[in-house]
């Protein structure tokens, strides 16, 4: 380690693009966890949506558009569509300390409305990593029509 640390300022001389390179590599990687780890909401995967959907009596939100919704969805899933979220709605108010997951088509969408519910003061929020996509990857079952 010691003859390492001894030859690494002679490599970053010789080299200054690719420790630059490193440089921000690692410190892409550093900010992408830290944003993670304090954004408030936890990502779950298929099987861990469903031991909270079983075991927590999670409420699931699909904030997907009322067509794709309608194309298929996670069971038990409300269908609220992204234009029209709002934390603050009166039916959401009543489950702010009741877990929450939040579902799109792809995962992506579901972060923005996640993170609207950890501003607004929900405790337990959740999204569904890969969206209704994942779910179907995992051999899960989806509802179709509005319910």
């Amino acid at each position: 380690m010691s003859e390492f640390l001894q030859r690494l300022p002679e490599f970053m001389g010789n080299h200054p693009v690719l420790s630059m390179l490193f440089i921000g590599v690692v410190i892409a990687i550093v900010a992408n966890e830290s944003t993670r780890w304090f954004r408030g909401y936890k990502e779950l995967t298929p099987a861990e949506l469903t031991r909270l959907i079983n075991g927590e009596n999670a409420l699931v939100v699909d904030v997907s558009a009322p067509a794709d919704f309608e194309k298929g969805h996670v069971p038990t899933a409300k269908n609220v569509a992204m234009a029209q979220f709002d934390p603050e709605h009166k039916d959401l108010g009543k489950v702010k300390d009741k877990p929450v997951a939040v579902i799109c088509r792809t995962g992506q969408t579901s972060a923005g409305a996640a993170g609207r519910l950890v501003k607004a003061g929900f405790k337990h929020v959740y999204t569904l990593a890969g969206g209704t996509a994942a779910w179907t990857a995992a051999d899960l079952p989806l509802h179709k029509g509005r319910k």
